[in-house]
């Protein structure tokens, strides 16, 4: 077996450890005579996984007792209105904070269930800057306030939550999710896709606070779109697979020491990768240097057809998944917790050698 160093922005790489402890659980789940992804949902070995995921989602991240942990599908995308459906009328208004591709659909999505205030947008300056606190220009009435903290299109990110006066936090946190510690205190809901930092494509995480799910609107909410309807029973068949793949992950997180050991790893990942771009102009960084993703690291060089050659090559060097999104070009290395720091050293080197046989 030889394993490629996997630069995907998503679905990304997984812990090497735990596909291995998925695979030796797949056919038969613990001595049961079958899989668990064939056993019945609402049998005792899922339920036990379910509960377990939710209990170490909320021991990572160092939360209370006034959270509730959901597991649900249809991703972030499904988020975008589903926040909104259940907080937001006409008489309500919301605050969005626009710093890329995923907050405008979270903000076009609002906007169909009630006012929306847009308290800074980074349109203009095609997404390259974060916005500081001083930025921000909120409605005095706000129900919440949205912001994604890290935006792996054009790799940018929040390094502190932005400060609202006391307003809750609503975070679209799907591709920096237990990179680092939050600070649970300011937020309401927190929604994360978990094929970035925590499992397979299928599953979303959603924690909301109890506090804040008492501002719910009181208009009538259709049954699977309520937040409540998901705290309150397993309404529906849950995505399996995706939820066990997230326990095995959060397993890991917790046997490497937790979020402050990941906050170093991920430091020196992003230092080393960024120490390189820095060096010399042969690769150019595409945003401000306060607002660059520890997560998704995004560059040019001096023509699309070098970047052509550049990608090419690094693939005969089993570095893939290098490519920038499609709607903005570019090279893009997502370093997320399962990258290994000798993938990053090792595209490190490679750039080292292209520069050399190429500036």
């Amino acid at each position: 077996m030889k394993r490629v160093h996997n630069f995907s922005a998503g679905p990304a790489t997984l812990p090497l450890s735990v596909l291995e402890k998925a695979q030796s659980e797949l056919v038969e789940y613990r001595g049961k005579g079958s899989s668990l992804i064939e056993m019945s949902h609402r049998g005792v070995e899922y339920t036990e996984v379910n509960e377990q995921a939710k209990s170490r989602l909320i021991s990572v991240l160092g939360a209370d007792d006034d959270w509730e942990v959901m597991f649900l599908q249809g991703g972030a995308s499904t988020q975008f209105m589903m926040v909104a459906h259940n907080f937001l009328n006409n008489e309500r208004t919301a605050n969005y904070i626009d710093t890329g591709a995923w907050s405008a659909k979270a903000i076009k999505e609002a906007k169909l269930f009630g006012n929306v205030h847009t308290a800074f947008s980074g349109k203009e300056g095609n997404y390259s800057h974060i916005p500081t606190d001083s930025e921000l220009t909120f409605a005095d009435d706000a129900v919440y306030t949205h912001f994604t903290s890290n935006n792996t299109i054009f790799g940018t990110q929040f390094h502190t939550e932005p400060a609202t006066g006391g307003v809750p936090l609503v975070c679209d946190a799907s591709s920096d999710f237990l990179s680092r510690p939050l600070d649970m205190e300011k937020y309401g809901l927190i929604y994360a896709g978990a094929q970035k930092n925590l499992g397979p494509a299928g599953v979303t995480v959603v924690l909301v606070r109890k506090s804040f799910l008492e501002k719910q609107r009181t208009e009538a909410i259709p049954t699977i779109l309520n937040y409540n309807t998901h705290i309150n029973n397993l309404f529906n068949t849950p995505p399996v697979f995706s939820v066990y793949m997230v326990n095995l992950v959060l397993e890991w997180i917790e046997e490497k020491g937790g979020l402050n050991a990941f906050v170093k790893m991920n430091d020196e990942k992003a230092n080393l990768l960024y120490g390189e771009i820095d060096r010399d102009d042969f690769y150019r960084g595409t945003v401000e240097n306060d607002a660059r993703s520890k997560m998704n690291v995004t560059f040019r060089l001096g023509s699309e057809e070098l970047e052509k050659t550049f990608l090419s090559e690094a693939a005969d060097q089993h570095l893939v998944a290098l490519k920038g999104h499609r709607s903005v070009g570019g090279i893009r290395a997502s370093i997320y917790n399962a990258c290994e720091r000798s993938s990053v050293q090792a595209l490190v080197d490679f750039m080292k050698a292209f520069r050399t046989k190429n500036g």
